[in-house]
């Protein structure tokens, strides 16, 4: 008679072991799949409407923000550089680069190849020949060249995001837009006022 009993108390003790494991394992997984699964950037959610001029906006800015980082990198190599300098620099490309990423995601998004302006010169993008300048220059020279550059660079950038103001229709590309005009036009006051330091 004991055998039998015990059996079924064994046989009732798994049953519910696997239930309890079945229970822990779909609960597991469930916050599993909420973890692997991260809510989707700002960036890859812009799926809003979107015209000719915010392609053109996003497929011109990113490789006019490539240079520009570019810039940054080749002063922030240097040595002898003006500390003011060095510091527009580094944040020219902390704001920069994640912009350069958020309108790549957005050209994706639209189906728009993320190089269709590769190569093409925008507006105050600095030809080779400025870009060997700036790579040659040393010392105070370099400074006083990079703010020159930065200058043209920023304020074609801030024509080309007025373009995209008054014609886009995304209306995250325009908030990028305003927010390029903002700080960059910032940045010119800020450039105009270093430059007038250096000898």
């Amino acid at each position: 008679m004991l055998q039998p009993r015990l059996a079924l108390a064994i046989v009732g003790v798994l049953a519910t072991a696997i239930t309890l494991s079945a229970c822990s394992a779909t609960t597991t997984m469930g916050g599993m799949n909420h973890s692997s699964s991260p809510a989707p950037t700002s960036a890859a959610q812009n799926t809003g409407a979107f015209n000719a001029s915010d392609i053109g906006f996003a497929a011109g800015m990113v490789p006019h923000h490539q240079q520009a980082v570019a810039m940054a990198d080749v002063i922030l190599a240097k040595s002898g550089i003006d500390p003011k300098v060095t510091a527009l620099a580094t944040r020219i490309k902390a704001a920069q680069d994640p912009e350069i990423t958020t309108m790549t995601v957005w050209l994706k998004t639209w189906g728009s190849p993320v190089d269709s302006m590769a190569g093409m010169p925008g507006m105050g993008s600095m030809s080779d020949g400025d870009m060997a300048a700036l790579n040659s220059a040393t010392g105070a020279a370099a400074s006083k060249l990079f703010l020159q550059q930065m200058t043209v660079h920023h304020q074609g950038a801030i024509e080309m995001a007025t373009k995209e103001i008054g014609s886009g229709k995304n209306a995250d590309a325009i908030a990028l837009a305003h927010g390029i005009v903002t700080s960059q036009s910032a940045e010119l006051t800020e450039m105009a006022d270093i430059l007038s330091t250096l000898t």
